[in-house]
């Protein structure tokens, strides 16, 4: 075998020298060309980069710190279960916010299953303390027994129920003390048997949150003269002792036709509201509530938590502060909200009859509240 020249070994190792020395060049070369071409992008593109980032960092949809309320006995499951299916359907299945359900006595076991498998949300729920549900032990029977007996004979709607005055008083002012609900801020009251027509497309939450709203409400109405008789005058007599918590540019004209020397019985339908409950929380509200239980008259008489809700928001909110749900399709019993611009209407994908909207019925006060709101514009 003939042997190799050394000068032709000593040229193979030069060029496998130049070979190697020229790939690392190269690619030393590439790594240097990619590093700088992604600066430049990094640098001049930050705000795209950190949306990116904030992006992957947030995709969860924002949220308030929102449940909704519901009231109920177990006698009222089939009810329950429709307005729960409602308003998955119409809102909450995008959102996921949680359920809270109350009750004077423990929810039953059959109830507690049918609920929870009706909707995806997480549901919670609570027994009423007894001494915020039933009639306190000062109230004199007697008396009670008596305006009871004469509402009956007057055929005044739940004239003759302790337990609708219970409730009453307890929406009035107990139920955001709940302990399930001391973790929340803002609720959403549902009750049994109610419709949603329309679809929601906006957190109504969060548009309060971002609004400054405090409540919220769909439907406007009277109230029955004769549960309410000596309402007013309490009224009066406590923002004459407080003026302070009156607040400026507040809805006063709402209330009353007379500058506040009589009440028109006007007030927002609290079987659908949407509020902070850090309001009824507050200092203002919590005096004004025990003024009035301090009466009695949630017995004595028939207060409901419509107009004690709504005369409070009324004289100490500013008018801004309370939206009317134009886009909030609502049914409780014969009375129905449907969104009446046709824009909403067809958006929401509504089921109602425009033309039955209660809005402008005789038996309403939308339109008083329209004036009110068209003068503050």
């Amino acid at each position: 075998m003939a042997r190799i020249p050394r000068y032709l070994l000593f040229v193979v190792g030069i060029l496998i020298l130049l070979h190697l020395l020229f790939s690392f060049a190269h690619n030393n070369y590439q790594l240097t060309i990619s590093r700088t071409f992604e600066n430049i992008f990094n640098e001049s593109r930050p705000e795209e980069l950190a949306q990116q980032v904030t992006s992957n960092q947030t995709s969860t949809p924002a949220r308030a710190n929102a449940t909704f309320v519901i009231l109920a006995r177990n006698t009222d499951i089939e009810g329950v279960l429709r307005s729960i299916r409602s308003v998955d359907d119409r809102f909450n299945t995008k959102h996921g916010y949680p359920y809270v359900l109350l009750n004077e006595v423990p929810f039953t076991d059959e109830f507690k299953r049918r609920v929870s498998i009706i909707t995806e949300s997480r549901v919670e729920f609570g027994v009423i303390p007894r001494g915020d549900w039933y009639q306190p032990d000062w109230i004199d029977e007697e008396k009670a027994s008596k305006a009871r007996e004469r509402m009956k004979l007057e055929g005044v709607k739940y004239g003759d129920s302790v337990p609708y005055r219970n409730m009453c008083r307890y929406n009035s002012g107990f139920f955001y003390r709940h302990e399930l609900l001391q973790k929340y801020k803002w609720y959403w009251r549902v009750e049994p048997d109610v419709k949603f027509h329309c679809n929601i497309n906006e957190d109504p939450f969060l548009f309060m949150e971002r609004n400054d709203k405090v409540y919220g409400f769909t439907i406007a109405t009277y109230e029955i003269s004769a549960t309410i008789p000596s309402l007013w005058g309490h009224v009066t007599d406590f923002i004459k002792e407080h003026p302070e918590y009156v607040a400026q540019n507040n809805s006063m004209e709402f209330l009353s036709n007379t500058h506040g020397r009589t009440y028109n019985r006007c007030h927002f339908w609290s079987n659908f509201e949407i509020a902070d409950m850090d309001f009824w929380r507050g200092e203002a509200y919590t005096a004004f509530f025990e003024h009035l239980d301090a009466t009695g008259n949630f017995y004595y008489e028939r207060w409901g938590d419509a107009p004690v809700h709504s005369i409070a928001a009324g004289l100490f909110l500013r008018r801004d502060q309370i939206h009317f749900f134009e886009n909030i399709g609502y049914q409780h019993d014969d009375w129905s909200h449907c969104p009446l611009p046709d824009k909403i209407w067809e958006e929401g994908r509504c089921a109602c009859n425009q033309r039955n909207s209660f809005d402008y019925d005789i038996s309403s006060c939308k339109s008083i509240w329209d004036r009110l709101m068209s003068r503050s514009a």
